[in-house]
């Protein structure tokens, strides 16, 4: 028998943490549904003392999941740690994940706090989360450049405090494999009684070794790994969720351990996350990536066609490509557009709701002979089923193109309930239609990206638009979708607008 891998995801916490990449309740709820439905042993779904938003969204998340652990991060102190224990009450199983720093100049210079106020901080915060939960989490926040020493010291002092789980993050990226093991397989030998707790580890990507030490550290006895969807996060991003389950399953040779995820739930996770947070995936991205499992060169192509294992290590399907689900059409009743979208784990609130979205539904199989599940994901994108205060809101576009002729955007557009008609020229549409907005605006951001993708295949697909905007320091990400892709930037635009008009300042830890 091999042991179990625990996969602890945090793309709802750490990936979340990703420039512009913040969601909004609802949003991390379809993520949270979806990696219930991937097999997800815990999902931790936020921090829930960053803000009164995450501390909803942590709560909601953990009502509506039944089969994975959901968990909440929190700094080793009481508030919180008493935060999170609120947050993950309803839950059916919830864990606090608290962490405190524990390189050298992480104390000295961050904490301002000399090791032996770290330990018994530790120990405290401890007692604090055992008091809600008996499934308590520790990490020693850079870990990769700490103390062996002093990590043997903490961790003894948690352990016997009550955590059940102990991680041995790589904060900043800085380990490589063989080292990174070395560490694991000396902590474990070290520490007293680590053969009664969980080994985790939680590695993040700045050097592109992440999914390389998480799993080096596999191999040395850690048994959760702590990844996100599509590697997601903060700086160069987390260890890849796809890539380290795929590894394990696909080695089952070399690796002693086995998870429980349904891989067939990747790529629809993949594009799911994707879609919400507007970071595409490279399409040389490996599993999930559009040329995962493309074959342009002659020699590669007459080989798959002649035996499929002469050039793919895994099948396709295995992993969820062909899972784009033609669903629906023009045809299609309000009963099957209802059951479809429970399906995929979006709930619409109220008759209303369900009414508005369902003639959106229309106007779209109008537009597009066959409907996807990623075009339903998109319209739940919209704010006609997740309806929040917008501030600016898009009632009618028209533009004008020409070659030899500058390019022209008429928009019409509600800001503050009042309906402004703008017009502005532009070195093409989108220029036009987004000057068209400022004119109105007036926001006084960057624009820092402005990207394109099909959500679907063929010519007659939606458009979705990603912007993403600075002002004073803060970064969002807008998204829009329609067949027409200057309509879709507008949205994407007025999107972005709408978040910087809404606030939600939050605290980012690191972990």
């Amino acid at each position: 028998m091999k042991d179990a891998l625990i996969i602890f995801d945090t793309t709802l916490r750490d990936g979340e943490q990703s420039p512009g990449a913040s969601m909004t309740r609802d949003e991390k709820l379809r993520i949270a549904r979806q990696l219930e439905r991937m097999r997800v042993d815990v999902i931790e779904a936020g921090f829930a003392a960053a803000s009164n938003g995450d501390f909803e969204a942590v709560r909601t998340i953990a009502e509506a999941i039944k089969e994975s652990t959901v968990c909440s991060l929190a700094r080793a102190n009481e508030n919180d740690i008493r935060r999170s224990g609120e947050a993950i009450r309803p839950a059916a199983r919830g864990r606090i994940h608290t962490f405190i720093a524990t390189s050298p100049i992480h104390m000295e210079k961050k904490l301002r706090m000399t090791p032996d106020q770290v330990v018994e901080q530790a120990v405290k915060a401890i007692g604090w989360a055992r008091e809600y939960t008996d499934d308590v989490e520790f990490s020693a926040e850079d870990a990769g450049r700490s103390d062996i020493d002093f990590l043997v010291r903490i961790f003894d002092a948690v352990i016997k405090a009550g955590a059940k789980t102990i991680n041995v993050p790589d904060t900043v990226g800085y380990n490589v494999p063989e080292q990174y093991a070395a560490t694991i397989r000396t902590l474990i030998e070290r520490v007293p009684n680590s053969d009664k707790v969980i080994w985790s580890v939680h590695c993040h990507n700045d050097l592109g070794l992440a999914v390389s030490n998480s799993l080096a550290a596999v191999m040395a006895g850690a048994r959760q790994v702590e990844c996100t969807i599509n590697g997601l996060g903060e700086r160069a991003g987390n260890a890849s969720l796809e890539e380290i389950v795929m590894a394990v399953r696909t080695r089952a040779d070399v690796f002693p351990v086995e998870s429980r995820i349904d891989t067939t739930q990747i790529v629809p996770a993949s594009r799911l996350v994707s879609q919400i947070t507007g970071y595409p995936v490279q399409p040389n991205k490996a599993i999930v990536g559009a040329n995962a499992f493309a074959h342009e060169s002659g020699i590669h192509q007459d080989g798959v066609l002649k035996h499929r294992e002469t050039y793919e290590i895994m099948r396709a399907e295995d992993v969820g490509w062909g899972a784009n689900k033609l669903v629906l059409g023009k045809h299609s009743g309000r009963n099957a557009f209802r059951a479809r979208l429970l399906e995929l784990g979006i709930e619409i609130g109220s008759e209303e709701q369900l009414n508005l979205a369902f003639a959106r539904f229309k106007e779209l199989a109008d537009k597009k002979h066959e409907i996807f599940d990623q075009d339903l994901h998109a319209l739940a994108s919209d704010e006609a089923i997740t309806p929040e205060f917008e501030h600016y809101r898009l009632v009618s576009t028209r533009f004008h193109s020409e070659t030899g002729e500058t390019p022209l955007a008429e928009i019409t557009l509600t800001a503050g309930g009042r309906e402004t008609h703008s017009k502005s020229s532009g070195s093409g549409p989108v220029d036009a239609a987004f000057k068209a907005i400022e004119s109105v605006a007036a926001s006084g951001t960057e624009l820092l990206l402005y990207s394109v993708n099909a959500i679907t295949t063929g010519t007659d697909a939606q458009g979705e638009v990603t912007v993403r905007l600075a002002r004073d320091g803060r970064i969002v990400n807008g998204q829009g979708s329609d067949t027409d892709i200057i309509v879709a930037s507008a949205k994407a635009y007025l999107n972005a607008l709408n978040k910087l008009h809404a606030g939600s300042e939050k605290l980012n830890p690191q972990v």
